[in-house]
């Protein structure tokens, strides 16, 4: 199809191609242009110039409702709820551009391309053995939603552990070639020179204390961390020590509330937790965990919001039934041929 002889619906519609031609920079404009449709061709075709889609950032078509700006790395680093300034941040994992499109729309601050995907998107038994590779190809999938939450990529075990310098390679291809905003890191004093080079290579960090995915060999498992006046402590100085440095905001994971609300308190970037509390400036969740789209016990964190896993088991079963019964399709599903030329094909048979 010829895109000047199409009408706007039927250019959405239309397979995302490259567009091809050499009028108007390599895109052919189609002669008639459906405004209303077009402040979405924007994410469909970057090669539209803004001001057709809808004016520069921050500006307003006259009669068209304003689409809300991106969040940014400061926007989310002032966002420091337990003092007053904002709302809690709410933060949910994310794997392809199914879950971005959806959490996004949902509202979410932030969606983290989580190395939890190599236990509930590929069947680990831990995220130890997650790569970069493997970060960097759920996050494009991620980043392709284009998502008003700013997108973080986990740092995945051994990816920034070596030395300052691998470090800040594969951080820089999960910005550069995975679209993500900021990067992950797990760990206290002893990453902070590590995460130094990388705010020197103008990478934004998020750091993550408590119990640490990463560490579970060291920490015998999956165990709540800093019960105790020393471990609380350390707990408390690792957090002061990652806000010094200028990490934006620190997860902290698997504590116990109290201790959250002190770390909270003693740091001037927003927390975020994930089993830690109610008094945290924020909170994250793993998605099949609270859409209930996983079999295995949950943590006692964990809300389910949902039961999805059911909801699709109960939806393939009818699919797979009305395929045995002949149900699906039906004809009004069917595409059909013309009567004249099923009559002419039958009778030259």
């Amino acid at each position: 199809m010829n895109r000047r002889e199409a009408s706007p619906t039927q250019i959405l519609d239309e397979p995302l191609d490259d567009p091809g031609g050499a009028e108007e920079g390599g895109l052919n404009w189609p002669d008639t242009l459906d405004m209303g449709r077009l402040l979405g061709y924007g994410r469909l075709y970057p090669q539209f110039p803004p001001t057709l889609c809808g004016g520069e950032k921050g500006t307003q078509m006259s009669g068209q409702a304003s689409s809300p700006s991106p969040l940014t790395i400061p926007d989310l680093a002032a966002r420091k709820a337990s003092a007053g300034k904002g709302a809690p941040l709410v933060m949910i994992t994310a794997y392809d551009i199914v879950s971005a499109r959806l959490a996004d729309r949902a509202g979410a601050d932030l969606l983290l391309v989580g190395d939890s995907l190599g236990m509930v998107v590929l069947g680990r038994e831990n995220t130890l053995a997650v790569t970069v590779d493997e970060i960097l190809h759920h996050a494009r999938a991620v980043a392709a939603a284009r998502p008003r939450a700013v997108v973080v990529g986990d740092m995945p075990f051994l990816s920034y552990h070596a030395s300052g310098s691998e470090a800040v390679r594969n951080a820089g291809r999960l910005l550069s070639k995975g679209g993500c905003q900021a990067v992950k890191v797990e760990g206290g004093r002893r990453c902070l020179p590590t995460i130094e080079r990388l705010l020197a290579a103008d990478i934004p960090v998020m750091g993550h204390l408590g119990l640490t995915p990463q560490s579970i060999h060291r920490l015998g498992g999956f165990r709540v961390q800093a019960r105790g006046v020393e471990g609380a402590e350390t707990l408390i100085q690792d957090a002061r020590l990652l806000a010094g440095v200028g990490v934006f905001a620190i997860v902290l994971e698997g504590i116990p509330a109290e201790i959250a609300q002190l770390v909270t308190a003693a740091v001037n970037v927003p927390t975020i937790g994930i089993g830690a509390g109610p008094h945290c400036d924020g909170q994250v969740l793993v998605w099949h965990d609270l859409l209930g789209l996983t079999e295995e016990l949950s943590p006692k964190f964990v809300r389910r919001y949902a039961d999805l896993g059911s909801v699709i088991v109960d939806a393939l079963a009818r699919f797979a039934d009305d395929v045995r019964s002949g149900a699906f399709p039906s004809p009004e599903e069917s595409y059909h041929a013309p009567a004249d030329v099923v009559a002419s094909l039958r009778g030259s048979g």
